[in-house]
C-alpha cells in the first residue's frame, strides 16, 4: 500500500516515514504544499497524510485542488490547531479524517487502516479481472484457470498497474513511480526483472494474457483472444 506524507517539519516527517515503513507501507514524502499537490494529483496513492500548515501552499488549498481535480484518495489532515472551526473547515474541504498534533503513532496507523478498510468494503469484489487472469491486490494472489500464484508485493503492484491500464502502454518511469516512488534511484533494469517474473508465471499457467514490450515506450497487457 502506497502513502503520501506531506509534512514540512523534517524531524517529524522522518519519524513518521520510518514508523509507516516498519508497518509495511510504501511512503513518499513532500515538504511543501506545492510539491505535495503535484504528487497527489498523480493519483498513485492509497492514502494521503497532509499537514495543514505548509510553506508555498497551505494544506487546505492543496486538499481543495486535489478534490477539484476529482482525486478521491482518502486524506488525513494533520495540524497543531484544535479549534472546532479548523476541523470543520478541513472536513468540509474534502478531508476524510483529522488528527491534532501531538498524536500517538498507533492512532495514526489505526486511522489509516480504518480508511483503507472502508474503501475495500465499498467495493463488494475488489479483485481485478482481465481475460483469464484474476488478481486480488490485498492477498497478492494471482488466479488463472490452471494455476494460482502467491505474488510478491512488487509483482502484485505491477500486475495491478498493467491490468488497470490494459491494452495501452505503461512507461517504465510510470512503473518506477508507482512501485518505488519519485525519489527512488531504481533503474530500468529493476522493472525488466519484475516484468520477466510475471511473464514466466503467465507462461507457466498457459494464460492467454500477454505482457508486450512496446519499443521506446514501455509495456502493455493484452490477451491473445482479445477478451477482457
Amino acid at each position: 500500500m502506497k502513502l503520501l506524507l506531506v509534512e514540512d517539519e523534517k524531524a517529524m516527517a522522518e519519524a513518521l516515514k520510518e514508523i509507516l515503513q516498519k508497518n509495511n507501507y510504501s511512503v513518499d514524502t513532500c515538504c511543501d504544499g506545492e510539491e505535495g499537490r503535484d504528487f497527489a494529483l498523480t493519483a498513485l496513492y492509497d492514502v494521503i497524510i497532509l499537514d495543514i500548515n505548509l510553506p508555498k501552499m497551505d494544506g487546505i488549498t492543496v486538499l481543495r485542488e486535489i478534490r477539484t481535480n476529482d482525486i478521491g484518495t482518502p486524506v488525513i489532515l494533520l495540524t497543531a490547531r484544535d479549534a472546532t472551526k479548523d476541523k470543520v473547515n478541513g472536513l468540509d474541504s474534502g478531508a476524510d479524517d483529522y488528527l491534532t498534533k501531538p498524536f500517538k503513532s498507533d492512532e495514526l496507523l489505526a486511522r489509516i487502516r480504518a480508511l483503507t478498510r472502508r474503501n475495500k468494503e465499498a467495493v463488494p469484489n475488489s479483485n481485478l479481472i482481465y481475460g483469464d487472469i484474476e488478481l486480488n491486490p490485498h492477498t497478492l494472489m494471482l488466479y488463472t484457470p490452471s494455476k494460482n500464484f502467491q505474488l510478491t508485493l512488487k509483482e502484485s503492484q505491477l500486475m495491478e498497474l498493467l491490468i488497470a491500464n490494459r491494452n495501452i502502454s505503461v512507461s517504465k518511469n510510470t512503473v518506477i513511480e508507482k512501485l518505488w516512488g519519485y525519489d527512488s534511484d531504481v533503474e530500468d533494469h529493476n522493472v525488466e526483472v519484475y516484468i520477466s517474473f510475471l511473464r514466466k508465471k503467465l507462461k507457466a499457467a498457459n494464460s492467454k494474457a500477454i505482457i508486450n514490450t512496446v519499443r521506446g515506450v514501455g509495456y502493455s497487457l493484452t490477451t491473445s483472444d482479445k477478451e477482457g
